[in-house]
C-alpha cells in the first residue's frame, strides 16, 4: 500500500519523509527540489509484536508496514503542466492515499512559493489543482460513455448520468471523496482512478516553538477546521524534530521527547493513521521462530488471511485456531487461554479481527 506526501514547495514534505525512512532525501530551500519521487518503506509501530517477541524469545520479530512516496511540490497551474504538475500528478494517480502536508510555521529563512504562509490557501491551491486534473479526465470519460449511451445502452445511460453527477460536484470545486455514493457507483468509477477520490491525511507542520501550544495554535485550529469539513484526519507534528529523533538511539530519542512533553512521536501517529485510513489491520503469528503481523484488509475471511502466508495455505485450508491477543496476554500463556476455553476453531466464514493471534490448520 502506497501513501504520497504531497504539499507545496517547501512545507516540508521530504523532511518528513527523511524522518520516516531516515532515507536521506534531498530537501533545499527552493522549489522542485524533489523531481523523482523517493519510495520508502516504514514498519507499522506495533507493540504487540513487541510483547510476543519476548513473551516466546523469538528469533525474529516482523511488522507490518507502508510505502511512502515522497511526491515533489505541486503548485498552481499543475493540472496544466505548471512546474512539473503532469508528472506529479501522475505519481500521485499511483498511490492509494495522500499524507498531505501543510506548512503552518513561520521562517523566514525558508521562501513560500506564495509569499506568506496560509494554510487554507496552501490546501485549497493544491486540492483545486487536483479537481482541475480530475475534471480532465472526466470529460474524455462523459465523451467516450456518450456515445455507447446513444445505442440506448442502459448501463452506459446509468453511467452517464453519475458521471455528471461528478463532474458538477467537481466544477464546484469539492473532491470527489466528499460525495455520497453508493457502492456499486464507487465500483463504477473505481477505474477511473480519480486524484480527489483518495482519502487524505492533513500533516500540520509546526515548528519546535509551536510544540507545546500546537492544541490552541491559529494556524493547526484552521487546517483542523477545515479537515473536519471532509471527515478527514489532522496530524500535528515538527518535521525538523522528527528528522532528529529519527536519528538517536532509543534512550536519547525517549530523552528528547521527554524534553518536549511528547508521549508518541508524530511519525507513529501518522504511520499508525496511514495504516487505518486505508483499511488495514494485522492479524498475528507467533512462535518461537518469528512473531510476525499480517497485514490485511478490513473484513477479510480466514481462508484469504492464511493465503497471505502461502497460497497453500489458502487453498488446503481446513480451520484457523484463533485467540485474541488480549486473552493471550492476560492468561500469559496459550495453554493458559486454552484451559480458560478462549481458543477457537473458526471455519471459511470466520472474519478475522485485528489483532487474533491465528494458527492456520491446512492440507494440500
Amino acid at each position: 500500500m502506497k501513501i504520497g506526501i504531497v504539499g507545496l514547495p517547501n512545507v516540508g514534505k521530504s523532511t518528513l519523509f527523511n524522518a520516516i525512512t531516515k532515507a536521506g532525501a534531498e530537501s533545499a530551500n527552493y522549489p522542485f527540489c524533489t523531481i523523482e519521487p523517493n519510495v520508502g518503506m516504514v514498519c507499522v509501530p506495533d507493540k504487540r509484536i513487541d510483547v510476543l517477541s519476548k513473551m516466546y524469545e523469538t528469533d525474529k520479530s516482523t511488522y507490518a508496514t507502508i510505502e511512502f512516496v515522497d511526491i515533489a511540490g505541486l503548485v498552481k497551474g499543475a493540472s496544466k503542466g505548471e512546474g512539473l504538475g503532469n508528472k506529479f500528478l501522475s505519481h500521485i494517480r499511483e498511490t492509494d492515499a495522500i499524507a498531505h502536508v501543510v506548512r503552518c510555521f513561520e521562517d523566514e529563512k525558508i521562501v513560500h512559493v506564495e509569499g506568506k504562509i496560509d494554510p487554507i490557501n496552501d490546501i485549497e491551491t493544491i486540492s483545486l489543482e487536483l479537481v482541475f486534473a480530475d475534471i480532465e479526465t472526466i470529460v474524455k470519460r462523459i465523451d467516450r460513455v456518450t456515445k455507447v449511451a446513444k445505442s440506448q445502452d442502459k448501463k452506459a445511460i446509468a453511467e452517464l448520468e453519475l458521471l455528471n453527477r461528478i463532474k458538477a460536484h467537481l466544477e464546484e470545486g469539492k473532491p470527489v471523496r466528499t460525495m455520497q455514493l453508493t457502492d456499486e457507483e464507487k465500483d463504477t468509477i473505481k477505474d477511473a482512478f480519480f486524484l480527489t477520490d483518495k482519502k487524505v491525511i492533513y500533516v500540520a507542520n509546526i515548528s519546535e516553538s509551536q510544540i507545546a501550544t500546537k492544541d490552541t495554535d491559529p494556524n493547526v485550529l484552521k487546517v483542523k477546521e477545515y479537515a473536519k469539513s471532509e471527515g478527514a484526519e489532522v496530524i500535528t507534528l515538527c518535521a525538523k524534530l522528527e528528522e532528529d529523533l529519527s536519528e538517536l538511539e532509543d534512550e536519547d530519542r525517549k530523552m528528547l521527547m521527554a524534553d518536549y512533553g511528547i508521549e508518541e512521536s508524530g511519525l507513529d501517529q501518522l504511520i499508525k493513521a496511514s495504516y487505518s485510513l486505508l483499511g488495514l489491520i494485522s492479524y498475528l503469528t507467533a512462535g518461537k521462530q518469528e512473531c510476525r503481523a499480517w497485514t490485511i484488509t478490513k473484513g477479510t475471511k480466514a481462508p484469504q488471511a492464511a493465503g497471505k502466508i502461502h497460497s497453500d495455505f489458502e487453498r488446503g485450508f481446513i480451520k484457523a485456531e484463533v485467540v485474541s491477543y488480549d486473552d493471550l496476554i492476560k492468561y500469559g500463556s496459550m495453554n493458559a487461554t486454552k484451559e480458560k476455553g478462549l481458543v477457537r476453531l473458526e471455519g471459511k466464514d470466520y472474519v478475522v479481527q485485528d489483532g487474533d493471534i491465528i494458527l492456520f490448520r491446512f492440507n494440500v
